[in-house]
């Protein structure tokens, strides 16, 4: 929202996780508000490159979810956390591989709730579903998911750097992978924690009450134990997950890290 134009229901005088991503990706649904949390993110580690940390979160999104509809033949994806549309949604990627892949978005930021009605649109062969829901209520993002998507056929989840803005995901992680049949996936990007980019969530906490770092071990538990394994490369920093071409993570980056499991029994 360059122009200031504010939208009911949305409060503008505190940053919103959805738009400050946004921002950092280079879109345009964002206030002043969130250019300037953006700004102190980026003031308080000066050797940390946020903008290009998120893009190449996204690149990873994108790599993962063609990767599994293109040479994995997934069709249904559920997508949690889904943030503000921008170029490559998840239904763009998955239905350019496969038109009749089927999609449902899950978020609950209203502003979020109303470009993605105005804007996921589909394949006619596929379907491309928003669900007004909170990621802490797995249970009801499955019930609604299954009106759209078949939990008998493999699903895949995208939990893209979602889970650290929720204080306990493990129960909740649980839970979707407990839903999924054998053959679905799970794609998790994650903040990890690390001394140099402590003042990331610090800034997060103070502004929106939400924000933690967490350990790769404890990541790397979200992706299950028995009956699950990554698909290769592993759990690495988002940029190293199958690049397109060949790419290093520069001394002092790799605030996320992002892997691929599948369920196997």
């Amino acid at each position: 929202m360059e122009s200031g134009t504010e939208r009911p229901g949305v409060d503008t005088g505190v940053p919103s996780v959805a738009r400050v991503y946004d921002f950092l990706l280079g879109g345009k649904d964002h206030y002043a508000v969130d250019r300037e949390f953006a700004r102190r993110l980026a003031a308080r580690c000066p050797n940390l490159d946020f903008a290009w940390e998120v893009r190449q979160n996204r690149g990873f999104m994108t790599r993962a979810v063609r990767h599994l509809a293109r040479e994995v033949g997934v069709r249904q994806f559920l997508d949690i956390g889904t943030g503000l549309p921008t170029q490559e949604n998840v239904h763009q990627v998955a239905q350019d591989a496969a038109p009749d892949a089927r999609v449902v978005y899950v978020d609950n930021d209203p502003i979020v709730l109303a470009h993605a009605r105005a804007l996921l649109t589909g394949t006619p062969q596929g379907a491309t579903r928003y669900i007004d829901a909170d990621l802490r209520d797995p249970d009801r993002i499955v019930e609604l998911a299954a009106e759209t998507l078949d939990f008998t056929r493999p699903v895949a989840v995208n939990l893209i750097a979602v889970l650290h803005f929720i204080p306990d995901p493990d129960p909740v992680v649980a839970r979707l992978r407990e839903a999924l049949p054998v053959g679905s996936h799970l794609v998790i990007s994650h903040a990890i924690d690390r001394p140099e980019f402590a003042a990331i969530a610090e800034e997060y906490q103070r502004e929106m009450g939400v924000g933690a770092l967490r350990p790769f071990g404890r990541i790397q538990g979200f992706f299950g134990r028995d009956g699950w394994e990554m698909l290769d490369p592993g759990l690495v920093p988002v940029a190293l997950w199958r690049p397109e071409v060949p790419t290093m993570v520069r001394p002092g980056t790799g605030i996320f890290v992002a892997g691929v499991a599948r369920k196997v029994s």
